[in-house]
């Protein structure tokens, strides 16, 4: 049993791995589109942002269809459906044409959506006492992110605009693939039969999906804003170029990929309310650090890997939260539900960055200080109103 639910964490995690590398391809090219089409800072971090907006949401459905047919079909099934909209990126951007390059985006973010369905997969092969574990090292699967900052430029500059969108493509089908042959759903998972509405109804009515859901808007939220965005803004305060940019940003996410599953196991350790805290705090403190405009490299490479230390560790944190706290027959519904929020959390800062942009001297100060209050005050929120789970919510 510890042996195939070890294959099936190391598939799953690959799997989301590659789905969160085609998610992100459009940020770091962001920079790219905006020389191209000439773009305004509110239409670039529009169409940087577009992907998560379906990520999103989508993880809702994607969560409820999961309690019904299982992880080993939800996971590839959706990889499969996004593959195409890789491609039918390169053909908007060939085509010079924002307003396909933002529909495509939007169809993209259904890549996103795979996080909802390994949650409740993984859920079932482990005991409680080990979920933070394995929600925290499937949650490094986010390292799509740093893997498509780092590596989508180069593909560029190596192979070509349109060949590193087919490669990518190319590696979702195979994936897919690779995730329906070796994936099995857990002996003690059994498919629920509860209608998806009356069951997402019911998941909405539970307060820890509520309380959960805010927490995650802010941890990971910020991590999936930053890393969509931080290629612009690296280019606007910094003036690096696009291949620059990326590296840094895949060096942010890496920090916050390592960060994820330390979050998880502290978690099991000693319970997830003070290490969603420390989070919390942590943030707030480094979006200050931030928003001053340390100078390259260290003093600002510092800064920012610890920003993402310390959200990839309450984004570990609050899941580790979710597995113990919520019921397991709504596992599925409540991490739709949660990730939706989380992914929320993720699509507005960006928005918010390039409207923001020149009210004070051509910065992101507004932005920043935004992110220091949210964050304070949900730390208030988590220590006036919310207690860390000492004993599961029911039995594994």
């Amino acid at each position: 049993m510890e042996q195939r639910a070890t294959r099936n964490l190391i598939v799953a995690t690959v799997l989301f791995t590659i789905s969160f590398w085609a998610w992100n391809i459009v940020a770091p090219l962001g920079t790219h589109y905006t020389e191209q089409l000439d773009l305004s800072p509110n239409q670039k971090s529009l169409l940087v942002a577009m992907p998560v907006l379906v990520g999103s949401v989508g993880r809702i459905v994607a969560g409820g269809l999961t309690d019904r047919f299982g992880g080993r079909r939800m996971m590839p099934l959706l990889m499969v459906v996004a593959a195409p909209f890789v491609l039918l990126i390169a053909v908007a951007g060939n085509a010079d044409s924002y307003g396909l390059l933002v529909v495509f985006s939007f169809f993209l973010g259904i890549a996103g959506t795979t996080f909802a369905v390994g949650i409740p997969f993984l859920n079932a092969w482990y005991e409680k006492s080990r979920r933070g574990f394995a929600t925290g090292i499937f949650g490094a699967g986010m390292g799509g992110t740093a893997l498509s900052a780092f590596f989508t430029p180069r593909f560029v500059d190596w192979f070509g605009y349109t060949m590193t969108h087919l490669i990518v493509m190319v590696a979702m089908l195979v994936a897919a693939g690779l995730g329906w042959l070796l994936m099995t759903d857990s002996p003690e998972w059994k498919p629920s039969t509860e209608p998806f509405v009356p069951k997402l109804v019911g998941a909405l009515r539970l307060g820890v999906t509520w309380q959960l859901s805010l927490l995650y808007a802010v941890t990971f939220g910020g991590f999936v804003a930053f890393s969509t965005y931080l290629p612009t803004y690296l280019n606007d305060i910094y003036d690096f170029d696009l291949t620059e940019a990326g590296t840094r940003t895949a060096g942010f996410a890496i920090a916050a990929v390592i960060a994820r599953p330390v979050g998880g196991v502290l978690s099991d350790r000693i319970g997830p309310k003070p290490v969603v805290s420390v989070s919390l705090l942590g943030a707030a403190v480094m979006a200050v650090v931030v928003a001053l405009q340390p100078e390259p490299e260290i003093p600002a490479g510092t800064a920012f890997v610890l920003l993402a230390l310390f959200l990839g560790l309450g984004s570990g944190g609050v899941f580790a939260w979710v597995a113990v706290s919520a019921p397991s027959a709504q596992v599925g519904s409540v991490t739709g539900l949660v990730g939706a929020a989380g992914g929320l959390g993720g699509y507005f800062p960006p928005l918010v960055m390039g409207a923001t942009y020149d009210v004070i001297g051509h910065g992101y100060t507004v932005g920043l200080s935004l992110l220091t209050i949210v964050a304070l005050l949900t730390l208030a929120y988590t220590q006036v109103a919310l207690r860390s789970p000492k004993q599961p919510a029911d039995s594994a």
